[in-house]
């Protein structure tokens, strides 16, 4: 595949414009690095757009066919292979309005998701819970396929059950998602907690002595600065972007960013429009400004027409693939080279950036890097070294807790009283 793309890429060099041509040089050198290098995805739903959209069936679309044109898939087989997809984190989201009970259930059913989809395609994807294991299966020529639970409601305030998600495989967990917890607050809801309960503490340091990564994305900031705290192990954030450069609380702001150094963790850029464009997150408030004007409820599924005349009135701005790079850079500039990665956030959206169609798009996005002079030695830290460390460092602390106690008597569960 990443020969053919280089033979294509001096097929147009040579017949193409000097700026194509040198495009197309960038795509195919970042194919090649991810040939040595696997480029590893922080986040990526398929597993709920199959459950929403097909029956919760793998064999319900045929994965091994690109899809671009006949499904809202973003992800196939031949996309993630053109994108130079070496290691894939798949989430098993669940929405947040479920009990908890229920969102234990269906993150079970989820994971099973998961396994159902590698088993579906043993040539192609391989399950892997460690940096050496992703680093193994990308050599065989196959995709590391590892599961992130989005959302600590999933836990049913229980660290057995923590415990357990670890022994299936999942290896880093979503504190919130877009709702307040019984023990952490998250940055789309109101707070409750002013950051982590003490059994958010606990939860957090009972992740580290089983090598679970402490996923940030959807959490508030006070909850990003208490995990930070309390952690013993690097962090991660598996799909958000800068807020510095676009004002959304799902962002990371800078104050956060400059610790990630000493933190040691990384931020994993997302491609979520209305996280990466300044003009969609205007538009969408007004938007919401004329629903409110309506009276109507912008998010009902049937739209109120007039609400739907104003729309068409004043199109929604489109993100572009420069919105997505500003963000990347941004975290660079301000984290440091060695805390920056990649979470496109596919099939978890309804619509990406111009440029940005699907899981093919990483090569497209490191050349329009490279272009702002990103070397390779930057672009392999971006596209997974820097989440290889992340990953051996929290397996580290876990080995060391573990040598100082096998096991802990932490409480059966249930969030600080109120």
């Amino acid at each position: 595949m990443f020969r053919t793309a280089l033979l294509a890429a001096a097929v147009l060099a040579a017949f193409a414009g000097p700026a194509l041509a040198q495009d197309a040089a960038r795509e195919a050198q970042a194919r090649r690095i991810l040939e040595s290098t696997p480029l590893i995805d922080g986040h990526n739903d398929l597993p709920w757009a199959l459950r929403e959209g097909h029956g919760n069936d793998p064999y319900a679309v045929d994965l091994t066919a690109n899809l671009a044109a006949t499904t809202k898939l973003h992800t196939d087989i031949p996309r993630l292979r053109a994108g130079g997809v070496g290691g894939q984190f798949w989430s098993v989201y669940v929405p947040a309005d479920l009990s908890p009970t229920e969102a234990a259930r269906e993150t079970w059913e989820q994971i099973d998701t998961v396994r159902r989809i590698v088993a579906a395609h043993p040539d192609v994807f391989e399950l892997a819970t460690t940096a050496d294991d992703l680093v193994r299966i990308h050599r065989a020529g196959r995709i590391a396929s590892l599961i992130g639970i989005e959302g600590g409601y999933s836990i049913d305030d229980s660290l057995g059950l923590l415990r357990e998600f670890h022994e299936a495989g999942v290896r880093y967990m979503t504190l919130t998602h877009s709702k307040t917890t019984t023990w952490a607050d998250s940055a789309t809801d109101a707070p409750k907690w002013g950051g982590l309960s003490p059994f958010g503490e606990q939860v957090v340091k009972e992740m580290n002595r089983i090598g679970m990564m402490v996923d940030l994305s959807h959490v508030s900031e006070e909850t990003m600065l208490d995990a930070m705290r309390v952690s013993e192990a690097p962090v991660i954030f598996s799909h958000s972007s800068a807020r510095a450069v676009t004002n959304s609380a799902r962002n990371v702001p800078d104050n956060v960013l400059r610790l990630m150094a000493e933190d040691g963790g990384v931020v994993m850029v997302t491609f979520v429009p209305g996280f990466v464009s300044a003009a969609q997150v205007a538009w969408n408030q007004q938007l919401a400004a004329e629903a409110d004007r309506l009276g109507v409820d912008p998010r009902a599924e049937t739209p109120d027409p007039r609400l739907r005349a104003w729309a068409e009135a004043n199109p929604r701005p489109r993100a572009t693939i420069a919105d997505v790079v500003a963000h990347i850079q941004h975290v660079r500039d301000v984290a440091g080279i060695d805390h920056v990665g990649l979470g496109g956030d596919f099939d978890g959206v309804g619509a990406l950036p111009e440029g940005i169609d699907g899981v093919d798009a990483y090569p497209r996005i490191l050349a329009a890097l490279m272009a702002n002079g990103w070397t390779e030695a930057d672009i392999r830290k971006l596209a997974g070294e820097n989440v290889l460390r992340v990953m051996r460092q929290v397996q580290a602390v876990a080995d060391s807790k573990q040598a100082e106690r096998p096991s802990l008597a932490l409480p059966l569960g249930g969030g600080a009283p109120e």
